[in-house]
């Protein structure tokens, strides 16, 4: 097949040989690779933690959280004048606060959520997050997170004994009186005082996992009158969740509930309730996209810096073209098309790279942390068990478009000044 004479130069001087020229090159390559490599990889799992994020949250969370800054007292009209607001599927009562959960000597402190689970059901799918058991909050017991489980070395079928802050106001009045009296009144006060500070002893009927590190290590799962008897609360709540139809267009669902709230008593959506970590994901992926670009850039360089040895070296050759009637636009074609040519072969074997490194990207990580024990990805941290990733093809294709065009940008200075010899004084002194 015949080829422009431009670009079968390019290619004549882009062919592997044992010389200087062709390790440049293949560096030129290499660079572009890993460059396309890294920011192919690192959108992709960025994009894949938010939107993973975003669904835990929905998954685990109401799209609307109605509460107080105290306790709601009249909550049943207000919840029926919700579930009749225009796009709300459900509402549900809730509890939430912190606690104290001993187990054979082991003691955490994770956070208790009092539901009634008919209609938190409703509002949020908790049966299908059930490993171990099954949701059962009949009676005294409790459903909590696996990971919570785990750190105190509780089964299903145990019990665990939960204390509650919630009367610490209580108890601490309860033993200032104890100071002032004596005798018989001392003893009425301490059995008094037993009476508040008594525990809930509570069966584990269920373990769940919601893939979310923070849900699975901090939450039980408790029937909504034993929250209210750790709170002394009464009939009192904590708050109302909220399910809408659409979970990504509850701004206009909001501003109808807030309409019969009260002063005291307001309407927070999911993504306000989380807006730092969305935020963040957001500021982390643009700088991270920033500066991986610079990684292209650089590999941009690379090129430059080889097609200007490459006019040095051939100062000779291109004289005798120029000389014979090659044009200029001949001569800026030929190291033109060499950027071209390295930047495609970069880009494509970045492209294969990282769509490999993102398919194997948690076999991967599982074999740094066997073999070198490096663990680039801690659950702890990140609050997924599994690394993310989202890949989204116009992501994709702006990262490799602006590869090419860089990669070709970069062989337009070399080729401008090998188009500027002049073919008499490099056939004079060559």
């Amino acid at each position: 097949m015949k080829l422009p004479f431009s670009l079968f130069l390019a290619l004549r001087y882009l062919k592997p040989k044992r010389t200087f020229i062709s390790i440049i090159t293949l560096v030129s390559i290499l660079g572009v690779t890993l460059g396309v490599t890294v920011l192919i990889l690192v959108i992709a799992v960025m994009t894949g933690f938010d939107r993973e994020l975003r669904q835990k949250v929905i998954d685990f969370d109401a799209h609307i959280l109605v509460t107080t800054d105290g306790i709601m007292q009249n909550w049943r009209p207000l919840s029926e004048k919700i579930r009749r607001t225009p796009g709300v599927v459900a509402v549900a009562p809730y509890i939430q606060g912190p606690v104290i959960v001993e187990f054979q000597n082991r003691r955490l402190a994770p956070m208790i959520r009092g539901i009634q689970p008919n209609e938190e059901e409703k509002v949020i799918p908790l049966a299908k997050f059930i490993k171990l058991g099954k949701l059962d909050l009949d009676g005294e017991s409790t459903v909590m997170g696996i990971e919570l489980a785990r750190k105190l070395g509780v089964t299903v079928g145990d019990t665990v004994t939960v204390y509650s802050p919630g009367n610490l106001g209580e108890v601490l009045d309860k033993l200032k009186s104890l100071e002032q009296k004596k005798g018989a009144e001392q003893q009425a006060a301490v059995d008094d005082l037993k009476q508040v500070v008594l525990p809930k002893e509570l069966k584990v009927t269920g373990l769940f996992e919601t893939g979310q590190y923070l849900h699975d290590s901090e939450f039980l799962l408790v029937p909504i009158y034993i929250g209210q008897e750790l709170y002394g609360l009464g009939d009192a709540l904590h708050g109302l969740t909220v399910r809408t139809v659409d979970p990504y267009d509850v701004a206009h669902v909001k501003q109808e509930i807030m309409k019969f709230l009260p002063p005291d008593e307001y309407a927070q959506t999911w993504i306000e309730l989380n807006k730092q970590y969305f935020d963040a994901v957001r500021l982390e992926r643009t700088v991270m996209t920033f500066l991986l670009f610079f990684i292209v850039i650089v590999a941009a360089f690379g090129i430059m810096n080889t097609l200007i040895t490459v006019t040095v070296q051939k100062r000779r050759e291109i004289g005798i073209m120029k000389a014979v009637g090659a044009t200029i636009w001949q001569i800026i074609g030929v190291f033109f098309f060499q950027g071209i040519v390295v930047g495609i072969f970069g880009t494509l074997s970045g492209l294969a790279l990282g769509m490999t490194l993102i398919r194997f990207r948690n076999e991967f990580s599982q074999w740094l942390s066997a073999t070198f024990h490096i663990e680039i990805f801690p659950r702890e941290v990140y609050q997924f068990s599994q690394i993310p990733a989202d890949v989204v093809p116009g992501d994709v294709l702006k990262i490799c478009v602006a590869a090419f065009v860089i990669c070709s940008l970069a062989a337009l200075i070399p080729a401008y000044f090998a188009a500027r010899v002049d073919p008499v004084k490099a056939l004079r002194y060559e």
